[in-house]
């Protein structure tokens, strides 16, 4: 491979008595030459050292003779490597079969490098700036210093370097090659430029897709002249008022009831008669992917073991596992607790700073960054994922297309005989999850992503700016801007539980934080509708407005509705006088109509036998939806003084199945003490 006039890569035999010295002095010697060299006598530039192909002892011969592995430790990780996208190193440390000193320092031997503790000699601010944060974490390089005409950089990945190289500055070359652990980079990139990190996080979206602030006219200010408008015309005008509401209200209704009744439909038609199986076309062989799960965690101390020992039941390959625990910097009891438990190797925390905003998305943006896998999960504190989901979310992104972006889950809960509150929690999750998004799949229907057990193509998520880090439903909003882009999401059957909200305060804050972000992700969405009619077309546009618009107005009108029960009951109302006896009569059928729709698709969803016993529940959702009202009146309220206000959902509060207790888990990652007996096989794959 050629490099371009201006770069070279220094990665040869270092004179005697340097390989083993530290990084530094390499460094002094450079200085030192540059001390002595005046304007007059400096040495000419060196001309570019052409590339010759090396042939490196393999890293496995090399831990090998050095007795840091056995050779059937080898043999199994060489196995490995065939058939998962991980690097002999990365499968040895994971499985704990070699220590972090002994694997670095026999990369340090095989690439003929140094290796430096960027602990003790950090690395320039102004060259990391220079490269740019998102380039130094995305190929897992950190420039170190650039003394004498050359400039050392670190990496992790030292095979990769000279691809890598290209996209370096290219005023900066020649570069020199220093070797340093993933870890250490992440850690001396986030010290040093941890500011210019969580900024780039709360901003990564695009200013028209996104709910920050806009430099425009405030929106509380013009929010609170048209309620002040709106009051001043319901105080003239209160029939008319009401009418004009009520008109509005029906129309949601039956809209929503519509759009309800087509996706049960044809998830039943589905799944009666499933289209004829096609003949997939041959695929080559595709190793195992790393999967990187972010998990969002704040104010959860007493929930930290038990989700460890929950995600440890996962079975798929430690080595291709990247959890990352995602804490606030504010949040020190959380800090505490998991600073006090033995984590895996294949788990670490990333601690986000402090800054304006303190929201979910704007977490997982910034812990983006330091994700390794092509895949990106996203899992709640408190979920229970069925062990073999993440190969299932394997299965299904290498059967779809290049259109696939993302792989939803179902959500249950596994405390739903708590009270009648988590009965009918439990009810509508089994209808939305189970019944209505796949139906909505069904009718190419965009689909709001649920906020867990969410996958995602890594390349793509960055594509789109990733989550929006000020809207409060960023899953939602995010699944809209999937749609608007031509990409696909598709429901798989595996189940994640978690803990039911059966508190009726809890359960009200965290239904008017779905409510205002679902009034944030259809302001910003309808900031241009004509573009939006475009992007999503005529039916998918109308779907939007159903699920948003409607959904929210359903939830405001409900005291509206509510009143015209009254009428059953032989009292006044005031439109009555405005309606003539068939319509009234035909209102109520209507109301019954759509009763009956709700509660036929709360049976069908909940007809199988782990949700049988709560039959003869569904009825009652007549009374459970009500209780939305307060939640979303609280959403109008916080949308106009709190707009991203992240109100927290308590969670382990009635963790109490069996299978949620803490388990033993592997943590130790010390290699037990290897034989000194030759292995002979060839090659030895690095």
């Amino acid at each position: 491979m050629s490099l371009p006039p201006n770069y070279h890569i220094v990665t040869s035999p270092a004179p005697r008595g340097l390989t083993e010295a530290p990084a530094t002095a390499f460094i002094n010697a450079f200085m030192q030459r540059q001390d002595e060299a005046t304007p007059a006598n400096r040495p000419a530039p060196r001309p570019r050292i052409p590339t010759v192909p090396v042939r490196r002892k393999p890293l496995g011969q090399i831990l090998l003779e050095r007795g840091a592995i056995t050779p059937q430790q080898l043999l199994r990780a060489l196995a490995l490597r065939r058939r998962e996208a991980a690097r002999l190193g990365e499968i040895l440390l994971t499985r704990g079969w070699v220590r972090e000193p002994d694997l670095m320092a026999a990369l340090a031997y095989q690439w003929k490098v140094n290796e430096i503790d960027l602990a003790v000699q950090r690395p320039d601010p102004r060259l990391i700036d220079a490269f740019g944060a998102d380039l130094c974490l995305r190929e897992t390089v950190v420039p170190w210093r650039c003394i004498g005409g050359v400039c050392a950089v670190a990496t992790a990945r030292p095979e990769y370097f000279a691809q890598i190289v290209k996209t370096f500055p290219p005023e900066l070359g020649p570069y020199r090659m220093l070797l340093a652990s993933e870890s250490a980079i992440h850690q001396s990139l986030l010290t040093s430029r941890q500011t210019a990190l969580i900024r780039r996080a709360e901003r990564l979206l695009e200013p028209q897709l996104s709910c920050r602030p806009q430099p425009r006219p405030k929106p509380k200010t013009a929010f609170t002249i048209a309620c002040a408008a709106g009051v001043a015309v319901a105080a003239t005008a209160p029939i008319a008022t009401l009418s004009v509401l009520f008109c509005w209200m029906i129309v949601t209704l039956a809209a929503s009831s519509v759009l309800r009744a087509c996706a049960c439909a044809a998830h039943i038609l589905h799944e009666r008669h499933p289209p004829a199986k096609t003949v997939p076309r041959p695929k080559a062989h595709t190793r195992l992917p790393i999967i990187s799960i972010l998990v969002p965690m704040f104010d959860e101390p007493t929930i930290a073991p038990r989700l460890i020992a929950r995600l440890a039941r996962l079975n798929y390959p430690p080595e291709l596992l990247d959890v990352l625990l995602v804490i606030e910097e504010s949040d020190h009891a959380t800090r505490t607790a998991l600073a006090q438990t033995p984590l895996p190797i294949w788990m670490r925390v990333i601690t986000v700073p402090n800054g304006p905003i303190r929201t979910k998305p704007r977490a997982m943006n910034f812990a983006l960054n330091f994700c390794r896998g092509s895949i990106v999960g996203v899992y709640d504190a408190e979920d229970m994922p069925d062990p073999d989901q993440l190969h299932d979310v394997v299965a299904h992104f290498a059967k779809g297309d290049e259109n696939l972006a993302c792989v939803q889950g179902i959500l249950d809960y596994y405390n739903p005989r708590i009270n009648w509150l988590s009965r009918c929690f439990t009810i509508e999750y089994a209808t939305w999850f189970r019944v209505i998004l796949p139906g909505l799949s069904r009718l190419k229907m965009p689909i709001p992503l649920g906020g867990t057990t969410l996958f995602f193509r890594r390349d793509l998520l960055e594509t789109l700016g990733g989550w929006d880090a000020h809207n409060v439903t960023e899953d939602a909003d995010l699944g809209i801007r999937l749609a608007r882009k031509g990409y696909r999401t598709e429901l798989m059957k595996s189940v994640t539980r978690e803990e039911a909200n059966c508190r009726p305060r809890a359960w009200i804050k965290q239904r008017s934080r779905w409510l205002k972000g679902y009034a944030m992700t259809w302001m910003v969405h309808m900031r241009n509708p004509a573009q939006l009619w475009r992007d999503l077309g005529p039916r998918q546009f109308i779907g939007f407005q159903i699920m948003f618009l409607g959904c929210v107005s359903q939830y405001l009108l409900a005291p509206l509705l509510w009143s015209f029960w009254l009428l059953s009951l032989g009292l006044p109302h005031p439109l009555q006088p405005m309606m003539p006896p068939d319509l009234l009569s035909l209102l109520i059928a209507f109301f019954i109509t759509t009763e009956l729709v709700q509660i036929g698709t709360g049976i069908y969803a909940v007809r199988g036998a782990e949700h049988r016993h709560l039959l003869p529940w569904v009825p009652s959702l007549h009374l459970y939806f009500p209780i939305g009202a307060l939640a979303g009146w609280k959403a109008v309220s916080e949308l106009i003084h709190r707009p991203f206000y992240w109100d927290k959902t308590d969670h382990g509060i009635f963790d109490t199945h069996p299978d949620l207790l803490p388990v033993p888990i592997p943590v130790a990652v010390t290699a037990p003490a290897p034989t000194r007996e030759r292995l002979s096989i060839a090659p030895l794959i690095d």
